[in-house]
């Protein structure tokens, strides 16, 4: 009773609805799917983690187990929530929230620091788990030993997981060898890389082989990835290391030469000739960058251009060419792009299936040329492709055995290396187009292939996550919540004019790709559905600072550009074409609250900029101090007296106790009840000496904090849940308590205050509130001259950390 009435004045309410009107636009198109055996095109992988090895140095080893699926051409358009699940997911995926703790936020911010200071370039390549090559090698040869990487080591989990896992048969009586107990003479690298010396094994990456095969035509990329001065005589002791492009950086990922054989030969890729290892020794190191060779299975041959690249690549339908498509290869192969070509599959019993004329469905090609030769008195435009098996060639017009050979003068025969069964070939550029379905073109320093001069682009990479609960929105067919992807400026200042298109504008490439899915496939992660929108910034709004745009300008203004569609790929691209002025790009997933980490990149012909638009961290706080003399009600005193007891204090536990018996007479509150913790924050904000409990006065300041939280959450629950929203929190934050948080700390809020449905009920949200305006009072106590930044020692940082 004396409780109740002497609170009566906490309110009640009424969440307001809004009422939205859509601006007309057709929704999102998808890609679907249907499953197949192996290899195909585009996958989505399952997988589940089982416990494998450490060390002190090095992380956790996982073997792990896989499911695939296929993904076809894009789909109808659809604005419902429907989702495209090819195999049921397993129920413990790993999400970005893992950098959310307080260990992972340091090591996120560690990793910030370390680019920002060059690491992760390739002159400054980031050694894969801390393995630094010349260090080991020295141990090794000071020690007359031969490496053994414990992180990747010479057993069944480096294998696989399910086909490739323990006690599968394909797996029955391999052994680990070094080239130098399979023949007596190995060689690293003979008389140049050459595409003979890549030979598909018994594991189904053609994709990665195609890429390899591709990759022996530029010498110098080569030798980026290769490092030429490695071999089994000098300084040999049982190590090599290889360089990777991932996800904006480059990293060096050291391996020992100990490889899998089984039948007097190796297990997965070889040279022709036997005794080459390079090759053998690249698709090791790059099953070990994605944790096991199986992992390997499956993909498109443009991911592994991009890894062996840094460069960004297109995807053009032969279904649908351009009409200046042999110009766009003369131009790519002059500038030593890597280029390869596929044949669709509609279904899984197509997969792998030769055609008459000797081509493989869903399986991916190397296109290793292009040339003219004169042919009865015509000019004939060729194609040269191969197959990563080094066998199975095409045998149709102009095959290696064809009869228009006949008619072609010796020394074009000579040029063009007409050789016997190496599985390359050629064929008639017409015909190309019509019997591939696909050409993928990898653009290796970002010269615009629209250009007949070698203009080069102007780039930009921004990383940010998906995450669940605040950051992950789902596309536009989710109008409330689709405002909460991250969001990006584009300012293009100058056109640039392209003579085959016809229009005058900016040409942008986006290419936006998630991060790691093919290396968490042991934890679930499937590769999300992607894509992105872009829109124009009206005049009014453009300058300005980085405030991102809020729902209701989605909800009003069309897109002005989007990705052709949203796929299971790990990478979408397209080229626009846009006027100069300002824009806004949202990269989401399909469906929200799905989380994943993501690169977008950004390659322009003429000067642009690319910056994440995120609020700036601010508080407008309310004066700390009490007022002297606070005309308190004579009655609140008198119950305050009779709360407080003797010491005429109330301490954490005694308001603990007000609290949870007040929330109980508001049903409409939604609360599972005040916490120890958070009472103990409510009377550190306001204990002005130093006493762990509360004055009448200090408890009278924070009566009527509360009930104006309480207020702001009730005014700011739009649906009338009894719940906050992570939308309905930032809006409540910053309009009501005056607190503006970047995406990050609106992560961090939703991870440490929600529930499992990512909702915010009242007394979280208070002691949220409470918190950070803990936490900003301090800082700006630390920081009086203004300058945003503050100096502690250890002791000062534990003690301030303690006690907010």
């Amino acid at each position: 009773m004396v409780v109740n009435s002497c609170f009566k004045d906490l309110e009640g309410g009424v969440g307001l609805k809004g009422v939205w009107e859509f601006v007309p636009e057709a929704g999102e198109k998808r890609n679907e799917g249907v499953k197949v055996s192996r290899e195909p095109r585009f996958r989505q992988f399952n997988h589940q983690r089982v416990a494998g090895r450490s060390c002190a140095t090095c992380r956790n080893i996982w073997g792990t187990e896989h499911r695939e699926s296929w993904g076809s051409k894009a789909g109808e358009e659809s604005v419902e929530d429907r989702k495209t699940t090819y195999l049921p997911a397993l129920d413990k995926p790993t999400s970005p929230t893992a950098d959310m703790s307080n260990y992972g936020m340091s090591q996120r911010l560690a990793r910030q620091q370390f680019r920002k200071s060059g690491g992760g370039s390739f002159d400054r390549a980031t050694p894969y788990h801390n393995q630094v090559f010349a260090q080991l090698q020295e141990e090794c040869l000071q020690q007359g030993v031969l490496f053994e990487d414990i992180v990747f080591p010479a057993t069944l989990n480096s294998l696989g997981y399910d086909e490739l896992g323990c006690g599968s048969p394909k797996v029955r009586g391999v052994r680990w060898k070094r080239p130098t107990e399979i023949c007596d003479s190995p060689i690293f690298l003979s008389g140049g890389a050459t595409r003979t010396d890549i030979c598909q094994g018994a594991l189904g990456d053609c994709w990665l082989l195609a890429a390899i095969a591709s990759l022996t035509l530029n010498e110098k990329l080569l030798s980026r990835i290769v490092p030429q001065d490695q071999n089994f005589e000098d300084n040999y002791a049982g190590i090599f290391h290889f360089q990777f492009w991932q996800y904006g950086e480059w990293v060096d990922v050291v391996i020992d030469d100990r490889l899998p054989y089984r039948d007097e030969e190796l297990l997965f890729v070889h040279s022709a000739q036997g005794n080459e290892f390079w090759s053998a020794l690249l698709e090791k190191a790059y099953a070990k960058l994605n944790c096991s060779y199986e992992a390997l299975t499956g993909g498109s041959t443009c991911e592994g251009f991009e890894d062996f690249t840094g460069g960004v690549t297109e995807c053009i339908n032969l279904d649908e060419p351009p009409n200046n498509l042999w110009r766009i290869l003369r131009e790519a192969t002059k500038r030593g792009s890597l280029m390869g070509c596929s044949i669709n599959v509609t279904g899984s019993e197509q997969s792998e299936a030769i055609t008459s004329t000797q081509l493989v469905k869903g399986h991916a090609y190397s296109l290793t040329g292009i040339d003219e030769v004169e042919y009865q008195g015509d000019i004939v435009r060729l194609v040269r492709a191969r197959n990563p098996w080094g066998k199975v060639e095409w045998t149709g017009r102009w095959s290696d055995t064809s009869s228009e050979w006949d008619d072609v003068s010796d020394e074009d025969k000579e040029r063009l290396q007409i050789n016997g069964e190496d599985g390359e070939f050629w064929m008639e550029f017409e015909e190309f187009k019509h019997l591939f379905s696909r050409l993928e073109v990898c653009n290796l320093s970002a010269d615009a292939l629209s250009d007949d001069s070698p203009n080069t682009w102007a780039s930009s990479v921004c990383e940010d996550s998906w995450v669940k609960g605040s950051t992950a929105g789902g596309c536009r067919n989710f109008p409330n919540t689709f405002c909460m992807n991250p969001q990006f400026r584009l300012t293009l200042d100058e056109d640039d004019d392209d003579p085959y298109d016809g229009v005058d504008g900016c040409s942008a490439l986006v290419a936006l790709m998630q991060k790691d899915r093919r290396r968490y496939k042991r934890r679930g992660q499937e590769l999300r559905t992607i894509g992105y929108t872009i829109y124009k910034v009206p005049e009014d709004m453009q300058g300005g600072g980085r405030l991102r745009l809020p729902r209701d300008f989605f909800l009003y203004n069309k897109s002005c550009g989007r990705s052709e569609s949203f796929v299971n790929t790990r990478e979408v691209s397209t080229r626009h074409v846009l006027p100069a002025g300002q824009y806004f790009l949202v990269p989401s997933t399909f469906d929200p609250n799905q989380d994943a980490n993501f690169v977008l990149r950004m390659f322009t012909e003429k000067s642009s900029n690319t910056e994440s638009m995120d609020d700036d961290i601010d508080a407008t706080l309310p004066d700390p101090e009490p007022e002297e003399d606070p005309d308190i009600d004579p009655a609140f005193e008198e119950q305050f007296q009779m709360l407080a007891g003797a010491d005429s204090q109330i301490s954490a536990n005694e308001l603990k106790d007000i609290l949870n018996r007040i929330v109980s007479c508001h049903p409409a509150l939604k609360t599972d009840g005040f916490s120890i913790e958070c009472c103990r924050s409510m009377v550190s904000l306001l204990d002005n000496d130093g006493s762990a409990k509360l004055g009448v006065d200090e408890f009278y300041l924070l009566w009527q904090k509360i009930k104006q939280w309480q207020k702001d959450f009730v005014e700011y629950d739009t649906d009338g849940s009894g719940f906050l929203s992570s939308f309905e929190v930032r809006t409540a934050l910053g309009k009501a308590a005056g607190m503006k948080l970047n995406n990050s700390l609106l992560q961090m809020v939703v991870l440490r205050f929600s529930n499992d449905e990512f909702q915010v009920d009242f007394d979280n949200y208070i002691c949220c509130v409470v918190r950070l305006e803990a936490m900003f009072r301090i800082f700006k106590a630390l920081d009086p001259d203004g300058s945003n930044t503050m100096d502690l020692n250890l002791a000062q940082f534990l003690l301030v950390t303690m006690t907010s």
